[in-house]
């Protein structure tokens, strides 16, 4: 079973006749995602990638049934781009882009509540269902079919996590980047709940960062609401205060909130192993699958 997406999830990529919406477009249908289209204002009656393309997501979803989108579209547009989504009242969005104005983002965020809509990132390398479905930039050749989920605010970890559990003969249920930016859709909670009520998924690995207190709050969730067995590793450990590394929302304020240790310390008390290295996380995956 998977979360989100799989074999019949029908995908229009939003930008995509430019280089990076093309070219990924093309790495998904290669790895047998249902691409059904592109949506590219101006652009319609064109073929790119070998799908027809529209002026619009609302005629891909019109014409080709399309219910997902994953949107490559510069970040001055994207934001934009995303409420055409909405207003399209797709079953999930998927913004890979990095650099949408956080002001651009919080009217996004105040219209995804008003909607049925998951979004998943921005600013974030997408999710995967291995052997059935990818959405985004992942590469898709170091993930395998299994029975552990996986949700992080990073994408090289991710890729870190997986190479590591995938060596292992460790196969993944679904593996979600969620983006590191202050402000996304679907954040750690939405993704432990998905994991949580999906009776395949046997295992789940947590990967966060620094900054903001999402993984605090998705450890109190654990303790409350999470019986499958979770495993974390935190990134950032060494980072001074008030330094940004890598992410918009990996920042420590100084107040002692945001930090490695603050994160670790509530992953412990709620049960959770963390990690010193994407390697340990697999060990403590292998010991939770037996």
């Amino acid at each position: 079973m998977s979360v989100l997406v799989d074999d019949d999830t029908r995908v229009v990529v939003q930008g995509i006749t430019g280089g990076e919406g093309k070219f990924h477009a093309e790495q998904m249908i290669e790895y047998g995602t249902n691409v059904v289209a592109g949506a590219v204002p101006g652009k319609g009656g064109q073929e790119a990638a070998g799908v027809p393309v529209y002026d619009t997501v609302h005629e891909a979803v019109e014409e080709e049934n399309a219910d997902t989108s994953v949107i490559f579209v510069p970040p001055a547009f994207a934001g934009d781009a995303i409420f055409e989504a909405l207003d399209s009242e797709l079953d999930l969005a998927v913004a890979i882009t990095e650099g949408i104005p956080t002001q651009d983002m919080a009217k996004v965020n105040k219209r995804l509540s008003e909607t049925d809509t998951r979004l998943i990132g921005p600013n974030c390398p997408g999710l995967i269902t291995p052997g059935e479905a990818k959405l985004g930039i992942l590469p898709g050749n170091i993930f395998s079919d299994g029975k552990v989920g996986l949700v992080s605010r990073s994408g090289t970890l991710t890729y870190q996590v997986v190479d590591n559990l995938t060596n292992r003969g460790i196969g993944q249920t679904t593996a979600i980047g969620i983006g590191g930016d202050p402000i996304i859709g679907t954040d750690f909670v939405d993704a432990l709940e998905l994991f949580e009520n999906d009776d395949e998924t046997e295992a789940i690995v947590m990967c966060g960062e620094i900054g903001g207190e999402d993984e605090e709050e998705a450890a109190a969730f654990i303790d409350e609401h999470v019986d499958t067995p979770v495993a974390g590793f935190i990134a950032g450990r060494t980072a001074p205060p008030g330094k940004r590394m890598g992410h918009a929302g990996a920042i420590v304020s100084g107040s002692g909130t945001g930090t490695a240790e603050s994160k670790i310390s509530a992953l412990n008390d709620a049960g959770v192993p963390v990690g010193d290295t994407p390697e340990e996380v697999a060990d403590h995956i292998e010991e939770f699958l037996g």
